[in-house]
């Protein structure tokens, strides 16, 4: 049993699959899922590095005192506003940026999951003659 690797000339030939037009609309949707997730993936990943950021403040303001005021920002100021004030707009803070989290989570599966559907769909169609790693 003598089995050798196929040049990549040889394994495309006789493969050759013509492209309709609705395998290009196909690959044209699977492109244009794929950049939704690089942005859905960059986005959470500002999302989580804000929650932690938050953690960390969170952790910090249980070390103050509870009579000091504490420099608050919102937008592009700051208020000083009582520790108790703080504590609560950060738990707020934090429950927006979970929620946020979960619909980018949620998104972001949805959006792999057509692309796995997609996959499937062309890889049927086109065999090793289509790449559709990412």
């Amino acid at each position: 049993m003598n089995r050798r690797m196929l040049s990549k000339d040889e394994e495309g030939a006789g493969d050759e699959v013509e492209v309709r037009r609705e395998d290009q609309d196909k690959i044209n949707k699977f492109s244009r899922l794929h950049q939704k997730e690089l942005k859905l993936e960059e986005d959470l990943k500002t999302k989580n590095k804000e929650k932690e950021e938050l953690d960390d403040v969170t952790t910090e303001l249980e070390l103050a005192d509870e009579d000091e005021t504490v420099p608050y920002k919102i937008g592009d100021a700051f208020f000083h506003v009582s520790l108790e004030q703080a504590q609560e707009m950060l738990s707020t803070s934090s429950s927006n940026i979970e929620d946020e989290i979960s619909a980018l989570e949620e998104n972001l599966n949805t959006v792999k999951e057509d692309m796995t559907q997609l996959k499937v769909e062309l890889y049927a169609r086109f065999g090793r003659s289509i790449n559709l790693e990412t």
